[in-house]
């Protein structure tokens, strides 16, 4: 459960937590271990809130208790984004956290300034989506903005520093216009800027997973500007202070034990996955389950890929561009993945170079009945009272398999299905679904994720329109 703390109470706890971290130097007694992390950010859940479910690190630190003859307990800190686990990382408080890229690098980049016991280091890889999906702006409902040109002059709200304001600020570039007098950029966190959407205070929510999916699968927001299109890598990660990982490895071995489980764990039971996390968050099921499920907007692996690794090398001047990133950082120096190796195994290689979502979306179609096999079109149908997920093929048939569920009485929990121009995985009846009599009769119903998506293939398309989720079920 997140942790609500008011300043004063949060002032007194540090001293106390401060001088127990495993980094410091801890009494005969019991070795705390500090662990930052985001619950609400559910690509970091392998790392944070499923991992805390499971209780995973305690017991994997439970049995290097029994071989060390030491005591450990887990101190777990929930935070919103970031930016206040990096100001507790360099102030000795907090040893292990989990983050996104952008707040990574800020991460490394500060530590390496400070020097000495706040020196970090990047071990792991939560969740990734190659093409920045994991990002996204949105508007209110009836907002009158088609793109992100209709924004200039407004005010946007951001985490400045974030993974979600990066994507804002590089594709409104890809867009002409610039950031820094075109809009006007409020800094605030998550909820600050969700309340701020919904009182008109600002004109679109810039944010990172799964803030854009929550609000639009609440009929609070649409999707104006969908990540993938940026097609940038994003990520979240594991960073450790260097010093417990000198002093402690078994203690960070520990940790990337009980992440494998989690992982593990997720890409198995990837509905019971969300369900705990939904538990732990108060985040619906299914917004979850968007992002985290098979086949979801995150892939979850553990490994350093060569395309994160340069995402990095991309990312810093960008960082350098609007301020954030003020001090040099050597990504060859605060990327160490020697320790994830030591307890991953002998495919951490292989493993490493694939790109392929380990919980693809596998079986039957149903309503086509045809084996499911295509990552780049299959998607979903989760019913109401079921714990497992139907598998659809293609978009054509997810609808097909949606109209029976329908016609039989079922109530369709949630579907989902991935977006042509991007392949962003969506919310079916969120996308903009074009009907296009020319095309083959199982590809005539198209799903994007933005109305700008489907204005450009209608341009390029004479007879294609778009149709109501509705007219879409029944048309298929």
């Amino acid at each position: 459960m997140r942790t609500t703390r008011t300043p004063a109470l949060l002032a007194a706890l540090i001293p106390i937590v401060a001088g127990c971290t495993v980094a410091g130097n801890a009494a005969e007694g019991t070795i705390r271990v500090v662990v930052g992390y985001q619950s609400k950010t559910i690509n970091t859940v392998t790392a944070g809130t499923l991992l805390r479910s499971l209780g995973s690190f305690e017991s994997r630190l439970a049995a290097l208790g029994r071989r060390t003859g030491k005591k450990y307990t887990v101190v777990w800190q929930d935070y919103d984004t970031g930016a206040p686990i990096t100001a507790q990382m360099i102030a000795g408080k907090i040893d292990i956290g989990s983050m996104g890229d952008y707040p990574l690098l800020i991460n490394g980049s500060r530590s390496q300034a400070q020097g000495g016991d706040a020196v970090t280091e990047m071990v792991s890889v939560t969740g990734y989506n190659l093409k920045g999906a994991l990002n996204g702006v949105v508007v209110a409902p009836g907002s009158s903005a088609r793109t992100l040109r209709d924004l200039k002059g407004q005010a946007v709200s951001a985490s400045v520093g974030s993974a979600g304001h990066g994507t804002l600020v590089q594709a409104m570039r890809k867009y002409g216009l610039d950031p820094a007098h075109d809009v006007r950029i409020e800094n605030q966190q998550p909820p600050v800027g969700t309340s701020a959407l919904q009182s008109g205070s600002v004109k679109a929510l810039a944010q990172f997973v799964a803030w854009p999916g929550l609000l639009v699968q609440k009929g609070q927001a649409r999707l104006l500007y969908d990540g993938g299109s940026l097609d940038v890598p994003t990520f979240h990660g594991v960073v450790v202070r260097k010093s417990l990982a000198g002093a402690r490895p078994d203690v960070l071995k520990a940790f990337l034990q009980a992440q494998i489980d989690a992982t593990r764990y997720l890409h198995t039971e990837p509905v019971k996955a969300a369900e705990r996390v939904a538990r732990a968050t108060g985040l619906p099921p299914e917004v979850v389950y968007l992002y985290n499920g098979a086949g979801g907007v995150a892939t979850f692996d553990l490994t350093i890929k060569a395309p994160l690794r340069a995402a990095f090398e991309h990312d810093i001047p960008f960082l350098k561009s609007i301020g954030v990133l003020q001090k040099p950082l050597d990504p060859a120096k605060f990327i160490d993945d020697s320790y994830l190796r030591q307890v991953y195994g002998g495919s951490y290689a292989t493993d490493a170079a694939a790109t392929a979502n380990p919980a693809a979306i596998t079986g039957t179609d149903a309503a086509c009945h045809v084996p499911v096999k295509d990552a780049a079109t299959a998607g979903e149908i989760w019913l109401n009272g079921e714990e497992a997920t139907h598998p659809a093929a293609d978009p054509v048939c997810l609808l097909r398999g949606i109209r029976a569920f329908q016609d039989s009485g079922r109530t369709v929990r949630a579907a989902y299905v991935p977006g042509a121009a991007t392949g962003t995985r969506w919310f079916a009846d969120k996308m903009v679904w074009v009907l296009d009599p020319a095309a083959a009769k199982d590809r005539r119903l198209i799903p994007f994720t933005t109305p700008e998506q489907a204005r450009a293939y209608l341009a390029g398309h004479a007879g294609a329109k778009t149709v109501a989720y509705a007219e879409a079920v029944s048309a298929a």
